[in-house]
């Protein structure tokens, strides 16, 4: 089955920026996805300097409470596509 993206896992991205070997990991699975030509997310984003790491190295997709709290499908379609 073909795959454009890769997702990194929360329990990476939580410490990425107290555990050296979750920041090697995370780095070294945007390099790799990167060289394939593949996109990639991280989930579990929850503060900025995260993000900051993330930016930093070429991710550029995000999902985690820093950017938004899980919500009920109609409360997600009222507050985002019903303008």
């Amino acid at each position: 089955m073909p795959i454009s993206q890769l997702k990194i896992d929360k329990s990476f991205v939580r410490e990425i920026n107290t555990d050296p070997n979750d920041t090697v990991i995370v780095a070294t699975i945007i390099s790799m996805a990167s060289h394939l030509g593949l996109s990639v997310i991280a989930e579990g984003v929850e503060n900025n300097s995260q993000l900051q790491f993330l930016n930093t190295n070429q991710c550029c997709g995000y999902q985690g409470y820093l950017l938004g709290k899980p919500l009920p499908e109609i409360e997600f379609t009222q507050k985002y596509l019903q303008r």
